[in-house]
């Protein structure tokens, strides 16, 4: 429905932003099997290394998930790019000596999950480097660097982004994020308007680009994603994040792959659906997680659909689009 048009100098100031936090070098070699038609692997797996004389090894395919692990190992790449979903099955495959070389293994496109966190960390050694970002903004925004690091955030925002939160009617923490800076977009180009760059505007003024993403901000400067605004179901009147939806869903069943969606509900207005790939997984066990986590009831699904596999699409994010179809169906 739109293209967004970078300029070279969003690019390059996108990479700038990213060499000015983490200390990337020409000793370093970049693995990247993520697709360059998509922002995340264009910019930090393809122009990244070659802005920084960085040696680049270019993968066709992120799921290969057996031939990965060992060319980090044939190879020696001390870098790596991915996605939650990708970095879990790479993990899975992988001995650990195939990524004894590595430095920074770097994850954006997607929340990271718990769970991933903690089989890289125990099996190799290593601590994901979770970053944000749209790609409106080139797309880095945020990540976290060896030097500050917060688990369960997405690190600091880069140098040089100027940042509003401005609240979002009920939804109590956090606020709905605005970004400006040298990395954003020069504009979209619309289909209903062929040719006509569309710079960004927003709410909180020109230039000003809207993430779409609900965050807070501690007092150190991290930031936590609470969910995209398009991710919230209203439930009996009650706001509920998706994406604590799948946090329980997670805490239920580590193992399984789970993805929440919304159908409509003639009583509630909407009813959450969620799709596992946990065949044991329920909705005591979903309860049972919710008061772990301080979540309250209303936000447990009462419609669970087992599936063999997530749709996902080709740059590993979960496809929402075709989940919301297969919600809408059941």
């Amino acid at each position: 429905p739109k293209g967004v048009v970078l300029s070279h100098h969003a690019l390059l100031s996108n990479i700038a932003q990213i060499r000015s936090v983490i200390d990337f070098s020409s000793e370093d070699k970049v693995l990247n099997a993520l697709p360059i038609f998509h922002s995340f692997g264009l910019t930090g797996g393809a122009l990244l290394p070659i802005m920084t004389g960085m040696k680049l090894f270019l993968y066709p395919t992120p799921l290969h998930y057996r031939v990965i692990p060992e060319i980090a190992y044939d190879r020696s790449c001390s870098v790596l790019f991915g996605t939650s979903t990708f970095l879990a099955n790479y993990a899975k495959f992988a001995h650990p000596y195939d990524f004894f070389r590595l430095r920074y293994v770097v994850a954006g496109a997607e929340k990271l999950s718990e769970s991933v966190r903690n089989l890289w960390f125990e099996k190799f050694g290593i601590r994901i480097l979770e970053g944000y970002g749209a790609t409106e903004t080139a797309p880095v925004l945020s990540v976290n660097t060896p030097m500050a690091y917060k688990t369960g955030t997405v690190g600091q925002l880069l140098p040089g982004i100027e940042y509003r939160l401005l609240p979002v009617p009920g939804i109590d923490k956090g606020g709905m994020l605005y970004v400006r800076g040298p990395n954003v977009m020069s504009g979209y180009f619309r289909f209903d308007a062929p040719g006509i760059l569309k710079p960004p505007t927003s709410i909180a003024g020109e230039g000003w680009y809207e993430t779409g993403d609900v965050v807070s901000i501690d007092d150190d400067g991290f930031v936590s994603i609470v969910g995209r605004v398009k991710r919230f179901a209203k439930v009996a009147g009650e706001m509920v994040s998706l994406e604590v939806v799948e946090k329980m869903a997670t805490l239920a069943a580590p193992a399984a792959l789970s993805a929440a969606s919304t159908q409509a509900d003639g009583a509630r207005g909407e009813a959450i659906v969620l799709f596992t790939t946990d065949p044991l997984i329920n909705r005591e066990a979903l309860v049972e997680s919710a008061r772990k986590l301080g979540v309250p009831e209303i936000a447990v699904p009462r419609k669970i659909l087992r599936v063999d596999s997530l749709p996902l699409l080709g740059t590993g994010k979960v496809d929402y689009v075709s989940l919301k179809r297969l919600a809408e169906a059941s």
